[in-house]
Parts: C-alpha cells; structure tokens; sequence
C-alpha cells in the first residue's frame, strides 16, 4: 500500500523530538511508523500516522517545517532472510530503494516494513507482481 510519510525538520538540540511527537499527539493523532535520523546540525523525523492531514496542520501550528511523501507499506515475513528476499527482488528489477524502516506495527507472523523507493509506482508494481502482501491502512 502507499501511504504518505510526514517528514519533520528538527533542530538537532534537547527537546525538540518531544515537542514534534507532542504536537502530533495533542491533535489526537495516532504515529504508526517512526524513524529518525541526525547530522550534526538538524534531524529529520519521518512519521506514518493514522491522520496526515491533522498531524501536518498541529505540526505547522508549532511552527515545524515538513515535508511529505509517497512510501510503500510492505508485510515481510518475520523470519531470517525475508527482508533479504524482498530487497533482492527490488535489486533484480533495478528498484531504488533510499531508505526504509519498520513500523510499530505487527500482523501475526509478519512485519510491517515502509520502503521510500525511488519510483514508488514501479516499486508497487514490483510488489505486486512478486505476491508481496502490503501492508493495510494505518
């Protein structure tokens, strides 16, 4: 499934992280998927959450700049080897992938994997064609 990735542009000092899940949470919103990552000067906080559309108005209202983005939800077997399977697929067929992390969630016996690919449509159509179960809505 693709689902639209909220990126937070945090300045990289005490607090900040809290104050951005704050704003998320206090417009009553849900984060499903989290990752984030640092360079000397800010960090980019990459959230999947049950309502973009609030989630992006709280976190402008705080005065954070975001950005957002088409990312793939993939199911990935929770066993040694699977993400290796699926990352393979996307090499076979020439897929970029630029960065991926898990979610917080768990369906049974799998994980949820959220893949921010080059091509987004490609990469769906990969899944797809692979019999890659994505991942229900958040």
């Amino acid at each position: 499934m693709v689902l639209n990735q909220i990126s937070v542009f945090l300045e990289n000092k005490a607090g900040r992280l809290a104050d951005a899940t704050a704003a998320i949470a206090g417009a009553g919103v849900n984060v499903r998927a989290i990752s984030i990552a640092d360079t000397a000067d800010f960090g980019i906080l990459r959230v999947i959450v049950d309502d973009p559309v609030k989630a992006l108005d709280a976190l402008a209202r705080s005065g954070f700049t975001t950005r957002t983005a088409d990312v793939l939800s993939l199911e990935i077997a929770d066993r040694p080897g699977a993400l290796a399977e699926v990352l393979a697929a996307f090499k076979e067929t020439g897929v970029n992938i630029e960065y991926l992390y898990a979610s917080l969630e768990k369906n049974a016996d799998k994980a949820v994997v959220i893949f921010k690919v080059e091509d987004v449509r490609r990469g769906l159509e990969i899944a797809r064609q692979r019999g890659l179960t994505q991942a229900g809505s958040f």
